[in-house]
């Protein structure tokens, strides 16, 4: 049979007809990204090369699943022949309650970024902490335990599990930036155990959580040396900056989890500050990498992720 190969964004309707939707399409779609948005995503560009590379005939497609239709989507997973799925924006804290079984990456944080599918269970893992340690050191050639950390964005799925990761490498400071007060302090109390060693600064001091408005944030960031965007906050072009360029400092570090565009208005601020920058493509390679490997228990081909990116 002559391959087919797609690109298309599938729904909760073609799941549920899926049979039908995918009759011609060689080799099969067993693999996929669900979230909302979802169409700006490179996770399959990215994983059908590590498919190819492998010589694994499987297929990774978009699916556009709102939050109201994640519970029917992950039920069609067990119901259909498929190795997993990643989740991205704004599924991974609400799967977490919707798994059969979670590894302690999950149980930890609350939030899943990767399902394999086993004997029509649902099994959750995260990548995106030791992703986003693979990916600062890559950047910026640096390990983030010896970095003071300001996490924007620390109450969702992504910010959450850096914030944890942070934690466990017991960073020299942590400083959370939430929307929402209430998730960022409650953040501060589930890690304040991990943050107690012999380290230069205080208990109290090294782990804060502060309001997302300027007069807050200013004081942080004289001792800070990586700020992180953990929101969604960039996704289009005429989005604003998350921090305002005046308050970045040539010396600190802007990890932007967006990779789309490539230049955020994060990091044009960044440039504006003369400060370095880095968007969240390295990050999408290396949990990438690491979701591939719990899918097929084998080591991702991650020249040939990186080359389609």
């Amino acid at each position: 049979m002559e391959q087919k190969h797609t690109t298309e964004r599938y729904t909760l309707a073609d799941l549920e007809k899926w049979d039908e939707v995918t009759r011609d399409i060689d080799p099969p779609i067993r693999l996929g990204v669900f979230g909302d948005p979802v169409a700006h995503s490179l996770s399959p560009q990215m994983q059908n090369a590590a498919l190819r590379a492998c010589e694994i005939k499987t297929q990774y497609a978009r699916f556009h699943i709102r939050s109201n239709e994640l519970r029917s989507a992950l039920l069609f997973l067990r119901k259909r022949d498929f190795v997993g799925i990643n989740l991205t924006v704004p599924h991974k804290i609400a799967a977490f309650t919707q798994i059969d079984e979670a590894d302690e990456s999950v149980t930890r944080v609350g939030a899943v970024n990767t399902i394999r599918v086993r004997d029509k269970k649902l099994i959750g893992s995260n990548t995106d902490g030791e992703g986003f340690l693979r990916a600062i050191r890559s950047e910026f050639s640096v390990d983030v335990r010896d970095l003071r950390v300001m996490i924007l964005g620390a109450g969702g799925g992504t910010g959450r599990v850096i914030a944890w990761q942070c934690a466990l490498e017991n960073c020299e400071r942590v400083v959370l930036v939430n929307r929402t007060p209430e998730k960022a302090s409650a953040l501060v109390e589930q890690l304040r155990p991990f943050l107690t060693g012999p380290r230069v600064l205080g208990p109290a001091a090294r782990l804060e959580a502060v309001a997302w408005d300027e007069s807050a944030m200013r004081p942080q960031l004289a001792d800070i040396d990586l700020i992180v965007n953990a929101t969604p906050l960039g996704m289009n072009l005429s989005d604003p900056a998350p921090i305002p360029a005046r308050l970045i400092a040539p010396h600190h570090m802007i990890f932007d989890c967006v990779y789309g565009p490539s230049r955020t208005s994060l990091l044009r601020a960044a440039d504006e500050a003369g400060a370095r920058g880095a968007n969240g493509l390295s990050l999408l390679l290396y949990q990438g990498a690491l979701s591939f490997s719990i899918w097929f228990e084998r080591e991702a081909p991650i020249d040939a992720m990186r080359a389609a990116l």
